[in-house]
């Protein structure tokens, strides 16, 4: 029962977000009190995978493979508490930022819709169901995309929601497709019944159905034109949550799809993602350079971050693999940071420009700051572990190339962010007026995530032990296997 909590807590929050609709007091708390209680049973959830080691459960009494299972292990509940740790850092701050608008047409129940389709696709262990928890996360992101109704929004909700449809038919075909060939659904289970099978048509065509699927989700080159158009666009808690989790579920069902269910190594996509992280870094941090105001650059951050991280996983050493994972993990808590701290920034100038916020509020400006130089992988922070790891592994794979790519991602972010913190924090305001006053529920979050940063910077090592750690996992999936399917062969 465990592991269906993560799905009835927000599911709950949600509607009791609804019965409270004309409350707004009263639906902040329910928010943040949901929140917190998924912080709570995910943390659990993660002690108690760390402690036994993967655990299952079986919806409805059905055994394994024929009914919905739930699966927790080392990359799902890290994911899950992550998911967790952020949700409580937005809300909290969309206490002090949401507009009245906003909150009245449902920031609060759609945000907790969103959790709970996230939070799905982390634990099941049933590739059709994670098509549905990926349906459910696209109709909730779109109602937070549009609920500003601005003009802008509209616009951006127009392009995400065109390609995610896409994306939409490319995944439930390639459900199909593989359904056809084995018969299963159950991811452990279609780990045996695909065994040797990769040279198969209809078993390569359903991996390349499911890799645009997945790749759409999360932003990789060249499906991520949408991410750049639509995440500037809704409250900066609603695009905080999306950058830090929303791409990060694509990225994650590359990872368990792509070892669990499909061995890729030897076909043609392991190339193909080669290609396309590459081609992802190029864009994403050339995009960063061109385009003016705070989100717009930190949405193609999010582009070239996604594809540094895919890099290591086509590249597939162990230390490649871990570099990848431990990316994910820290990428997760910087890009809340940024996003927040962008939020912060837009509230103390009152433009997307901003301007002399270095004299004015000094410590505010370090809130960003920080973040901004873990994301470009400056020591001693937490961007920089992944990158010196995906650095020595592509050297040792005698890819030297690839190591370049590694270092170019992180000079040529390192340049967006002294630009976008040149122009936000250390130029003069236009106007010659000073900033206001930063509220503590805006800067609450934004210190602890910051401070979060520098302390995985600081303390690595139980980080890369972790990542590691699951790095293994991913590339010997029996544990995995033997919760869902127990003895069965």
């Amino acid at each position: 029962m465990l592991l269906f909590w993560p799905l009835v807590i927000p599911f709950a929050t949600a509607v009791a977000c609804i019965l409270a609709w004309r409350r707004v007091r009263l639906q902040r708390a329910v928010s943040l009190a949901g929140a917190v209680a998924l912080l709570g049973t995910a943390t659990h959830i993660l002690s108690r995978v760390l402690r036994d080691g993967p655990f299952a459960a079986q919806a409805g009494g059905w055994p394994a493979p024929f009914g919905i299972s739930m699966v927790a292990d080392r990359l799902s509940a890290t994911l899950l508490v992550l998911t967790g740790l952020v949700a409580v850092a937005c809300i909290v701050f969309a206490s002090a930022s949401a507009t009245p608008d906003e909150e009245a047409n449902g920031q609060h129940p759609l945000t907790h819709a969103l959790l709970a389709g996230i939070s799905g696709a982390f634990l099941t262990g049933d590739i059709f169901n994670l098509y549905v928890w990926f349906e459910v996360m696209l109709i909730a992101s779109f109602g937070l995309l549009v609920i500003g109704g601005t003009r802008a929004a509209l616009d951006g909700a127009t392009k995400y929601v065109g390609l995610n449809l896409i994306a939409t038919v490319a995944f439930i075909s390639g459900v199909g497709l593989l359904y056809g060939a084995t018969g299963a659904l159950n991811m452990a289970d279609l780990h045996g019944r695909l065994a040797g099978r990769m040279g198969e048509t209809p078993v390569l065509a359903a991996a390349a159905l499911l890799l645009f699927a997945f790749a759409s989700k999360a932003a990789l080159f060249p499906l991520f034109f949408w991410l750049p158009a639509s995440y500037h666009t809704p409250s900066f808690s609603t695009s905080a949550l999306f950058a830090a989790i929303l791409t990060k579920v694509g990225v994650y069902a590359i990872l368990r799809v792509f070892t669990l269910v499909f061995d890729i190594s030897g076909t043609p996509i392991q190339p193909l993602l080669l290609a396309a992280a590459l081609g992802g870094i190029l864009v994403g941090t050339l995009g960063a350079l061109a385009v003016e105001g705070m989100r717009r650059v930190l949405g193609f951050t999010i582009v070239s971050s996604i594809a540094g991280m895919l890099l290591g996983f086509a590249v597939a050493t162990p230390l490649a693999v871990a570099g990848t994972v431990l990316y994910v993990v820290q990428d997760v808590v910087v890009k809340a940071n940024l996003f927040l701290a962008a939020g912060a920034a837009f509230r103390l100038s009152g433009t997307a420009r901003g301007g002399g916020l270095w004299r004015d509020r000094p410590w505010t400006s370090l809130l960003f700051l920080v973040p901004a130089l873990s994301l470009a992988g400056m020591p001693p922070l937490a961007g920089f572990w992944p990158k010196l790891m995906l650095v020595r592994a592509t050297l040792e794979a005698g890819r030297p190339g690839l190591a370049l790519a590694v270092l170019a991602l992180g000079f040529l972010t390192l340049l967006a962010m002294a630009r976008l913190w040149s122009d936000v924090f250390w130029t003069d305001r236009p106007d010659g007026s000073a900033p206001s006053r930063l509220p503590a529920a805006m800067a609450a979050p934004l210190v602890a995530l910051t401070a979060l940063v520098v302390a995985m910077g600081l303390g690595a090592a139980p980080f890369v032990a972790l990542a590691t750690a699951i790095a293994a996992d991913l590339a010997d999936p029996s544990a995995y296997i033997g919760a869902v399917l127990g003895g069965q062969p």
